[in-house]
């Protein structure tokens, strides 16, 4: 008996293995965000647009959800999901923040006269740092943050497909 304790012990590891990565719902590839019911980081970050004054976590004390959408000119999935926010702030009324993630600001404002501007405001992460305090772990990301500044939902990767009907309007709604 002892000799097969191994294998047995083995085989118990590749069932639980197997079983966490077939849970329904969960996505293997994705990293659950830590800031789910927290507030949001501080900080102050430089408007993008001339006109913008310094943006802060102040903001998002509002009597309404807000959209954070961390994006980068450079970044293929940002302009893919680009149309989603477009027709979020727009059809929807969706107030949308939107942070320029590692980018260069004529190359951000570049995008933005391209594809349009669905940002209600907009701000320069030029280091990353906001990014880093939000637990971004790559562009594009999308938080929603309800009237109290707590962060409510995380979403990875680029709003596409179904993801705005399945994911961020419910989000939404339930941040309300």
């Amino acid at each position: 008996m002892q000799r097969f304790l191994p294998l047995i012990i083995v085989l118990v590891l590749v069932g639980v293995f197997l079983r966490m990565m077939t849970l329904e719902g969960r996505n293997p590839n994705e990293i659950k965000s830590v800031l789910i019911g927290k507030p949001v980081p501080e900080f102050t970050l430089p408007g993008l647009l001339e006109e913008e004054a310094d943006l802060t976590n102040a903001y998002f004390n509002r009597e309404e959800p807000v959209l954070v959408n961390f994006f980068a000119s450079w970044c293929v999935p940002c302009r893919a999901e680009h149309e989603n926010l477009m027709k979020l702030a727009q059809e929807h009324g969706v107030t949308i923040v939107g942070v320029a993630y590692k980018d260069r600001h004529a190359d951000a404002l570049e995008f933005l006269d391209e594809l349009g501007n669905p940002f209600s405001r907009t701000a320069l992460d030029r280091n990353g740092r906001l990014a880093i305090d939000f637990g971004v772990t790559g562009v594009p990301e999308t938080f929603v943050v309800d009237a109290d500044g707590i962060i409510t939902y995380r979403h990875w990767g680029p709003v596409v497909g179904d993801g705005l009907e399945k994911a961020i309007l419910p989000a939404l709604e339930e941040a309300r």
